[in-house]
């Protein structure tokens, strides 16, 4: 699993709110990217089985890294986006990200989502 933030403390909280079991039976290991270059080459050389991207992140936000992750590789990584104010879910939309959670970063939502996209399809993953 990806994560990118230009924040070292979102970066933090994002690792530490999903932790390394998010669900029993699911095991993640972390690349952490703080430049948007950084996440174009990792998700460019694949393995990558999701995105959060920070929304918030500067100068490269993670909603327009998304959209250019859609429109520049063949096989991107599903994205979740960290967005910091709930009226730009409509860019969550136009970037094409697959999820959104907002900040400031909280565990239960986080890992609802992360768990909904990495799911099988027609799979439930039981979080509670």
């Amino acid at each position: 699993m990806l994560v990118y933030s230009s924040s070292d403390a979102t970066r933090a909280k994002v690792t530490s709110a999903l932790g390394v079991h998010p669900a029993p039976e699911l095991e993640v290991t972390y690349a952490e990217a703080s430049v948007g270059a950084e996440v174009v080459a990792l998700c460019d050389a694949g393995g990558i089985d999701l995105a959060i991207l920070d929304g918030e992140a500067a100068p490269t936000g993670g909603i327009g890294l998304c959209r250019q992750l859609r429109d520049e590789l063949d096989a991107p990584p599903p994205v979740l986006l960290l967005l910091g104010r709930r009226d730009d879910a409509w860019l969550a939309t136009w970037a094409r990200a697959e999820g959104v959670t907002p900040h400031p970063v909280d565990a239960v939502r986080i890992t609802d989502a992360v768990l909904r996209l990495l799911a099988p399809a027609g799979d439930a993953v039981a979080t509670h």
